[in-house]
């Protein structure tokens, strides 16, 4: 309690020792592996070491896609499943979508929730699950921004590190898309053009994170082109960047189908796997690249050793499996309506919220009574039941009144109740993953048409019906589903509440009334800033063939044109209030400590997510505005105060110089914390002389 003589209770931001507990890729015995791999290669003919190169068929087997093994020799083929919002796999626990998690700032849940979604990936009998997706939210009308987790490379390695060593518990993880895959309707024919400075320090750290620190057993490459050059195919990025800089010693494995785009050219560059089935690493197309002296046998050597190496290492053929009913049960069940409660981002609230069970409510809205999980491309899971707003609203409690209304809004209807809950947002047909061969539109169908979006705004009958019910004499609360920031600017000053919920997974219903009636106390900070229009963000064309990607998107963008969103990065409301002090910055080595003291204020429990930032004075290169270096979720009980520590290392204060590397620049260097991006009360400043220190 305030005023207490006892030491405030401290807590780590992002203890590595907790993250990556049981992370079997981080375990591997490399010396013993590399000599046991080189024997078996030696009993292997050229076929059998082709056969490792590609996967079998087009469609799942049990719903995985299979790729090498040899039965003869004893060698296990892959079996890959997708798995950025759980197992897609038959039914599975669906999560809430990844930028729904993001908004979490939870790296630890992350790290459970992938760890629970590795283990039903290997109790149905699995080695591979293709997630999580850590391509960068460059702008929010990106058509899978509900795959990815934010519009920051600090927070994207921090979520993205968590849930692989969670999953790398069970399972081989492969982060995706490798790399600059950022816009979904061109993604086969664009070309994201970047300098090395822009890719090493924006679209490139979260890829690193993971690999290094995560031991990514792992990684998909992407269909776009980088500086005019396919990824699958890309020298400078699966061999130069991922091997001999990072030292990746896992494999790659293409997108599907049109993920590689050549025989020699990709094999040489280090793709080791064509998924989903051989096309042009089939056996007559490489035989024929070896006698015209495209390839070398040599290169199909250590390309199937990549994928032999990571088979031993984790001993697929003896592979840990929980029992099936790990499959949906009750505990990832309550893991995925955590996952929910923690996701949801309270953006205005006047003295609406938490409701009371003594109030008479009314439900606008199809999405409401609708199980809206969100896309139906490659990440789309299917739970046995998934809960709806509704029915969460309707089973909270027998002293609740609920009177579901459809989309009825008429003003005299509405005025008999005392609060009008209208859930608004968008669905697969909207936004999500594009696949042109398979657009189907009927409900019954498993894909979806999905896209990049052109407008931020919502549907004009979703606009119009929150304009409507507004109209009414009732207090209006708008729940949003969506997989990304929405331009609100025509109607939020018109009603009382908002709550972003993303698409909240099939326990989204019963994490909707919890939140709502005050059982959980929101907690979601935006992981993607909320323009006021679509004007105040970079040029947008979904139809792009050539994207120039610089130093600046997001907030960064946003601060270096001086505008203000609606809401900014990190922003996010409470039922409490918290209140910052006394940071204190200490350096040991190679990194600082930066430490503060967190009060909850309020009255009830809540958690404060604390950020910190960095910028630079006295720079003689160009620099954004502030950059997230780290940042820390506390779960604090009302009137206590907290300690929190956010270690950050010199790396992560570099700047990338071509030809040189990473480089810590002789300047001020100014470290500012807050409860949100534009909300940076606390500052400290270390002035750098350039002394005693040399690129790494």
């Amino acid at each position: 309690m305030i005023g207490s003589m006892e030491a405030n209770r401290s807590v780590k931001a992002f203890d590595r020792e907790v993250i990556h507990a049981g992370n079997k890729g981080l375990k591997i015995d490399h010396a013993s592996i590399s000599v046991e791999v080189d024997a078996l290669l030696g009993s292997l003919s050229l076929g059998q070491k082709i056969h490792e190169l590609h996967g079998w068929q087009m469609e799942p087997i049990d719903g995985f896609y299979y790729a090498g093994g040899d039965a003869a020799l004893g060698i296990e083929p892959w079996k890959m499943a997708d798995g950025p919002r759980g197992a897609r796999v038959g039914k599975a626990t669906a999560f809430p979508v990844a930028i729904a998690r993001g908004a979490t700032f939870d790296p630890e849940l992350e790290r459970r929730v992938g760890m629970a979604a590795g283990a039903e990936i290997a109790a149905k009998g699995g080695n591979v699950i293709l997630a999580p997706t850590i391509n960068l939210l460059r702008h929010p009308g990106w058509g899978r921004a509900q795959e990815t987790y934010s519009e920051d490379t600090h927070h994207m390695g921090a979520m993205g590190v968590a849930y692989i060593s969670g999953a790398q518990n069970w399972v081989l993880t492969s982060p995706k898309h490798f790399a600059l895959n950022n816009l979904e309707m061109t993604r086969f024919q664009m070309s994201a053009n970047a300098n090395e400075r822009v890719l090493h320090e924006v679209y490139l750290p979260h890829f690193k994170r993971c690999v290094v620190e995560g031991a990514a057993a792992s990684v998909m490459s992407a269909y776009n082109r980088v500086n005019g050059v396919y990824c699958g195919e890309h020298p400078i990025l699966l061999t130069d960047i991922l091997r001999e800089d990072w030292g990746f010693k896992g494999f790659v494995e293409s997108d599907w189908i049109l993920g590689t785009r050549s025989t020699a050219k990709a094999i040489n560059a280090g793709m080791d796997i064509e998924m989903p089935v051989a096309y042009r690493f089939e056996r007559e197309k490489v035989d024929a690249a070896l006698s015209g002296g495209e390839l070398d046998e040599a290169v199909i050597t250590r390309n199937a050793r990549r994928s032999l190496y990571q088979k031993l290492a984790w001993d697929i053929a003896g592979m840990d499996r929980p029992d099936a009913s790990v499959v949906e049960c009750e505990a990832h069940l309550e893991l995925a309506r955590e996952a929910a409660e923690k996701s949801f981002v309270l953006l205005k609230n006047e003295s609406l919220l938490p409701l009371r069970e003594d109030q008479r409510i009314a439900v606008v809205g199809e999405l409401a009574d609708t199980v809206n999980l969100g896309d139906r491309g490659s990440s789309m899971v299917q739970s046995t039941t998934a809960v709806t707003p509704l029915q969460g609203l309707q089973t909270y409690s027998n002293q609740v009144s609920v009177s579901y209304l459809g989309a009825e809004t008429d003003p005299a209807r509405l005025s008999a109740f005392d609060v009008c809950i209208v859930v608004a947002g968008l669905t697969y047909r909207e936004e999500g993953e594009f696949i042109p061969i398979q657009q189907q539109e009927a409900e019954e169908n498993s894909l979806a048409r999905g896209g990049d979006r052109a407008d931020l705004r919502l549907p004009a009958e979703q606009e119009d019906m929150i304009n409507q019910a507004a109209a009414a004499d009732v207090p209006v609360l708008v729940l949003v589903e969506a997989g990304s920031a929405i331009d609100m600017s025509v109607w939020i000053e018109k009603v009382a509440a908002v709550v972003m919920i993303w698409y909240p997974g099939c326990e989204g219903g019963h994490a909707v009334a919890r939140v709502l009636f005050g059982d959980v106390n929101p907690s979601g900070r935006l992981p993607v800033s909320f323009p006021r229009a679509l004007d105040q963000l970079m040029p947008w064309d979904i139809d792009a063939l050539d994207v120039e990607h610089d130093l600046y998107h997001g907030y960064r963008y946003l601060d270096q044109k001086g505008e203000t969103p609606l809401f900014p990065f990190g922003f996010g409301l409470s039922y409490t209030t918290f209140a910052l002090d006394g940071l204190q910055v200490e350096r040991a080595g190679d990194r600082f400590f930066f430490n503060v003291t967190v009060t909850n204020t309020g009255d009830r429990a809540g958690a404060a997510v604390v950020q910190l930032y960095q910028s630079n004075s006295g720079s003689q290169v160009e620099r954004v505005m502030k950059e997230m270096k780290g940042f820390g979720r506390v779960e604090i009980e009302a009137g206590e105060t907290i300690d929190l520590e956010i270690e950050v290392e010199d790396e992560n204060l570099c700047y990338f110089e071509a030809g040189r590397g990473w480089l810590l620049e002789a300047c001020e260097y100014h470290f500012r914390v807050g409860l949100s991006s534009d909300a940076l009360e606390l500052e400290s400043v270390w002035a750098f002389d350039g002394e005693d220190w040399e690129p790494r």
